[in-house]
């Protein structure tokens, strides 16, 4: 049999489509599971080899149920990236005309993307959210709901038909996926790629995000996703989920997860990988002083001072 890949379902999600596009997904048996906790559960317990969800779009940001998984529990690691463009079609039972539509459904994540479009054309329908756009649509068959916000390839397996297609209120809409799997020594740089961790503080305290940030700042690394995310313990504590530009094999990304790991109460590391759009980025096109072979450099003098060789 061979290996599997949980993923956000029921079969028609974005997230299968994204997922498709990974050139192993051809060799792995791909499972729907009802949530990302799920899917993610599955790769804490050996069920699965890896899991692959949503963790972020250009709308709204960090999806937070798959930030929050990430956060706790047992720790996973993100192997691989992928960025789908989003656009949605309103599905409908067969015959169901716009103003038969008193309910539509989807993900929460759709509905800030869709927002606009709702109050121009369906201003008094009820919005209730489903745990997938793919569920939603399955819904919408079952006669819970009269329409659902969801890929429009996802009509023909669900028997519906897209009522109005292409329905986005942010041209140029994606959402980024990953593929998380168990711990394991992250794949070689390739010039092109991130590094996601977690950082709670030691205590709540004037600057203390700062103090956070000034460790990425002091090295010349770009910082791609800062979201913060309550810890549970009370009103007021955060942890923060950040993604860098850079490999935890470059110098300088190293130097900056030793000095977080020096001031904070806990660092989860999340990997490093490549990116999905392949670019570079800073750690590439270092600023003056914050080359790899600049922090070697440095470093040599540091010793050769103590040496009694400057």
């Amino acid at each position: 049999m061979p290996a599997s890949y949980a993923y956000l379902g029921p079969e028609g999600t974005f997230t299968e489509v994204a997922l498709r596009t990974l050139p192993e997904a051809a060799t792995r048996e791909l499972i729907p599971y009802v949530s990302v906790q799920s899917a993610l559960d599955a790769v804490r317990a050996g069920e699965a080899e890896a899991a692959f969800v949503p963790i972020e779009n250009s709308v709204e940001g960090g999806i937070t149920t798959t930030l929050d998984e990430l956060v706790a529990g047992a720790p996973l690691m993100i192997y691989r990236e992928v960025l789908l463009s989003i656009t949605f079609a309103l599905l409908v039972r067969p015959g169901t005309e716009l103003s038969d539509i008193k309910t539509v459904s989807a993900h929460p994540a759709a509905q800030p993307q869709v927002r606009n479009w709702l109050k121009k054309h369906l201003p008094d329908a009820h919005w209730e959210s489903a745990a997938s756009n793919a569920d939603a649509a399955r819904l919408v068959q079952e006669g819970q709901y009269d329409a659902a916000f969801a890929g429009e390839f996802a009509a023909a397996r669900y028997g519906l038909q897209a009522l109005e297609t292409g329905i986005h209120d942010a041209e140029n809409a994606q959402t980024r996926f990953v593929l998380v799997g168990r711990p394991a020594r992250p794949a070689a740089p390739t010039g092109a790629d991130k590094t996601s961790v977690v950082l709670w503080q030691r205590d709540d305290h004037p600057g203390g995000l700062r103090d956070l940030l000034g460790e990425f700042a002091t090295r010349g690394i770009n910082l791609m996703l800062l979201q913060s995310r309550p810890t549970g313990a009370g009103i007021g504590n955060y942890c923060f989920c950040i993604d860098a530009e850079g490999h935890i094999s470059d110098r300088r990304v190293a130097e900056a997860l030793m000095g977080l790991k020096r001031i904070c109460l806990q660092v989860r590391y999340l990997g490093s990988y490549p990116r999905a759009d392949l670019q570079p980025g800073d750690v590439q096109r270092p600023r003056l002083g914050t080359s790899d072979e600049e922090f070697v450099a440095a470093a040599d003098w540091v010793a050769r001072c103590q040496d009694g060789r400057f």
